[in-house]
């Protein structure tokens, strides 16, 4: 985690940010738990605000007051460490507090970091507030997966937003793109920001290989679905085969009838538009469908370039769905990209010393690992090391794929 200061600006900047995405959604949105998986948008805004209460401002020589002494228990997450938590599947029946009494709650805790922050922050406490901005740009991302899923059970599928003109789709290069493998070094290098387990930089020894310049599409899609791919078990891992068929899979999620429901609406499905919300099951099914494989992580690190500047979050007012944003190929900014490592940790990783060492390491287990960011991550969130993880049974991250092969 970097040490440098963080400005009372750049924290506003982020926190505004949620409220921002929050601000398109009524009382009664934000309260709405659709599955286990997922948490209600006030939660999100509740819990970014206890991270900074209780990692930051409850140093016992600041004299902080807390807001409600009892949020301590309703959100905190996972940490063990700093106390008992309401269960994660029950979040969504807790009516109280309110939407705006959670805003009096972010008020509160923003006035006291702003006048922390202006008058000098302990040096020690800089990594923690930095993590702390970068945690709720995680949850930004959050929020956004969250009541797409929770809007897509509403029979009326209301949009989160009227949809902005779609951008006018861009020529990709189809040319697969060859590495000659050997030695090479991946994970971060110490420079600004990382999360701890994007460390420590190690080496690893590559076999030649070609990776695909783009994401594989929906149409690409389409035809494996017109081939059987959802019917045919040898394309499957056991256990995705028993779960198409323990949940009826037979499309991406979100998808019905030739269309698509988007965070802007329902809308026919577009070919030529990176494939999302696809499972690690159903990504290693078509990659093995197309003669090909996924990427383990170093592979995709060494293929890809660094983040553009102008990476830029789907929030409000920007056209928040797969499409032709994020520059050629695709490495960013449209959808995280399913990789064939299981999500562990490298050679030499320690967790952060701490409660907040509980943030990345305890979930090293039944989980893979994805690349790259999607039309949902927020700006400046994005980076060639960044290391995201879900189970492979997850569909609704903003999830897709690109392939590689070896080379002979």
């Amino acid at each position: 985690m970097s040490t440098d200061p963080i400005s009372a600006d750049r924290y506003c900047e982020v926190r505004s940010w949620t409220e921002q995405l929050a601000a398109p959604l009524s009382p009664e949105d934000q309260t709405v738990q659709s599955m286990p998986d997922t948490s209600p948008t006030k939660w999100h805004r509740a819990h970014t605000s206890w991270f900074f209460e209780t990692f930051v401002l409850a140093t016992p020589e600041l004299g902080y007051e807390p807001f409600d002494p009892r949020f301590a228990y309703l959100f905190n997450s996972y940490y063990e460490a700093v106390g008992d938590r309401y269960p994660r599947p029950q979040r969504g029946v807790i009516s109280r507090p309110g939407v705006a009494e959670v805003g009096a709650y972010r008020r509160h805790v923003d006035g006291a970091m702003v006048e922390l922050l202006g008058t000098g922050l302990d040096p020690s406490l800089h990594s923690l507030v930095d993590l702390g901005l970068h945690h709720e740009q995680q949850h930004q991302e959050l929020v956004l997966m969250d009541i797409k899923h929770v809007l897509s059970l509403n029979p009326r599928l209301p949009p989160y937003l009227d949809a902005p003109p779609r951008p006018e789709p861009r020529a990709e290069d189809r040319v697969w793109r060859s590495h000659d493998g050997g030695l090479v070094e991946v994970g971060h290098d110490g420079r600004g920001f990382a999360f701890d387990n994007e460390s420590p930089r190690h080496q690893r020894v590559l076999r030649p290989f070609e990776i695909a310049p783009g994401l594989v599409t929906c149409g690409d899609w389409q035809d494996f679905i017109a081939d059987g791919g959802y019917q045919r078990p040898e394309l499957w891992m056991s256990d995705g085969w028993a779960t198409v068929r323990a949940e009826s899979w037979a499309a991406p999620l979100y998808w019905a009838g030739g269309a698509v429901f988007t965070l802007h609406g329902r809308r026919p499905i577009d070919r030529s538009e990176p494939v999302c919300h696809v499972s690690w099951y159903e990504a290693d099914a078509y990659a093995r469908w197309a003669g090909a494989r996924l990427p383990d992580e170093a592979e995709w690190e060494v293929s890809a370039p660094a983040p553009p500047e102008s990476d830029r979050s789907g929030a409000p007012g920007a056209y928040c769905h797969p499409g032709s944003r994020g520059g050629a190929g695709g490495w960013y900014s449209q959808v995280w990209q399913w990789t064939a490592s299981p999500y562990g940790a490298y050679p030499g990783y320690r967790p952060s010393p701490g409660a907040v060492g509980e943030y990345n390491g305890k979930f090293m287990v039944n989980q893979y690992a994805l690349r790259g960011s999607s039309c949902a991550t927020p700006a400046g969130h994005a980076r060639r090391t960044y290391r995201n993880f879900f189970p492979p049974s997850a569909r609704w991250p903003f999830t897709g794929l690109r392939l590689v092969r070896d080379q002979a």
